[in-house]
């Protein structure tokens, strides 16, 4: 039999304590399958006594993971201490300055670095693998790396954070406030005790930027990205939602246009017809539209410790196989300089509430000011009554309506730019709520 295949796994968090657990309960099965033996054979982590849960004994162990990736007992290097600089950066690329391969499950890392490291994976003739580092279980980097390389790629989009899904989810079936299921969410554990990262977009964007480099051949850019998370979202979008035929998701979507590529992360208003708006909870789903496929839907657990050590064992077990692959289906000398789309018009339209004044000539106002900028409204919805004064029970006619508008297709900047307009009338009371919709089947 060939030679073990040694290991070192630096960061001993959940998913690395699931892989260690994973790669022993299952070392008979991989070594048949791989035709060869993996084993971990060195840890790194920060504390020694803490207990992990699996065994550790007769494993070296490391404070420093460089020093840990520059280890000659091993021939894959796992990084799974996260964030997109500091111990993991150094890590990762002393692993492959010293020949190693490096599997990783760090997108922050990744969506920062990426061109760097597989310049460097290429130079030393080794694998930089990420499964994981793009919707968790779901082996998407696979399918578009493998799968769809006979396709042009003309969108990739998708649900790629399963704490914003899990609370758009809550929302919706329970009429919960978006606190109160952001509170459930870190008392489950979905959601971090700051989550800042997840709720306001950012996880997503960053697991956008390497699909759309695998998608379009280009370099990664996570910083062309427009971010917006779901803070915004209230039941009264929720409610409005549903009745016109849609649900809110929190999407990130990357389109390559005429002139150049669109990335984007922001609620979405999807038909409740289409595949995404089935998807629930803290599942994830990624859709790929391909020239000759067609469209392809993928869905799993987003995170997770097993289903995200799964992802990396598949990593592992390409590189035990000596299955190559370049990190963005093509060397890094070939990736084309990203360059951004220029603005054009939403196909889909926006919906937008407005908290509305009674004021006189209002509803003309508001369609005055859309049409200076040549937006064409669908509709115009008054949703439900004024608020009732507590002394006596009747309306009180100072409080504010809730108006809805739904528009054709146009620019966000035609639409911001007449929402500062009716701003300026003085005829809405706080701020709008601007949402796309998008036509996805």
């Amino acid at each position: 039999m060939t030679d073990i295949l040694k290991v070192g796994i630096a960061g001993l968090g959940t998913v690395g304590t699931s892989l260690v657990r994973i790669l022993e309960a299952k070392a008979n099965v991989l070594s048949n399958r791989c035709g060869r033996p993996i084993k971990v054979v060195a840890v790194s982590a920060r504390s020694r006594s803490k207990d992990r849960g699996v065994n550790l004994d007769g494993l070296a162990w490391f404070e420093d993971p460089v020093e840990l990736a520059k280890f000659d007992g091993i021939d894959v290097f796992v990084e799974l201490i996260g964030g997109e600089s500091g111990p993991a950066e150094a890590s990762v690329r002393a692993a492959l300055n010293c020949g190693k391969h490096v599997v990783t499950a760090n997108k922050a890392l990744l969506a920062k670095h990426a061109v760097e490291l597989s310049r460097l994976a290429d130079e030393k003739g080794v694998s930089l693998n990420y499964e994981a580092a793009a919707a968790g279980g779901i082996p998407i980097i696979k399918t578009m790396r493998e799968s769809l390389a006979g396709n042009d790629v003309s969108r990739v989009y998708g649900i790629m954070n399963g704490t914003c899904n899990y609370i758009l989810t809550r929302m919706e079936q329970e009429g919960l406030s978006f606190a109160e299921c952001l509170a459930d969410a870190q008392r489950l554990g979905y959601a971090e005790s700051d989550p800042t990262f997840d709720i306001e977009g950012y996880d997503t964007a960053h697991k956008l930027a390497l699909l759309t480099s695998l998608a379009f051949g280009c370099e990664v850019n996570a910083d062309a990205i427009y971010v917006e998370g779901i803070t915004s979202i209230t039941i009264a979008d929720i409610r409005a939602a549903d009745e016109l035929g849609y649900r809110i998701k929190l999407l990130g979507v990357a389109v390559r246009t005429d002139t150049g590529i669109e990335q984007r992360v922001h609620p979405t208003m999807v038909p409740k017809s289409s595949a995404i708006a089935r998807i629930d909870g803290v599942l994830n789903a990624v859709a790929v539209d391909g020239d000759a496929v067609g469209e392809v839907v993928l869905v799993g657990p987003g995170a997770g410790g097993d289903a995200t050590a799964s992802s990396v064992i598949s990593d592992i077990v390409d590189i035990a196989r000596d299955v190559s692959m370049p990190v963005f289906s093509q060397t890094a000398a070939s990736l084309e300089s990203y360059v951004p789309a220029r603005m054009r018009a939403h196909e889909g339209g926006y919906y937008i509430r407005l908290a509305v004044l009674d004021v006189a000539g209002t509803f003309a106002t508001i369609a005055s000011c859309m049409a200076d900028k040549d937006i064409s409204l669908e509709s115009i919805v008054q949703r439900g009554p004024r608020s009732r004064n507590d002394k006596d029970g009747v309306s009180d006619p100072a409080a504010p309506r809730s108006v809805i508008l739904i528009t054709h297709e146009t620019t966000e900047l035609a639409v911001r730019e007449a929402l500062d307009a009716i701003a300026a009338e003085n005829v809405t009371s706080g701020k709008p709520q601007m949402l796309r919709i998008e036509n996805l089947k």
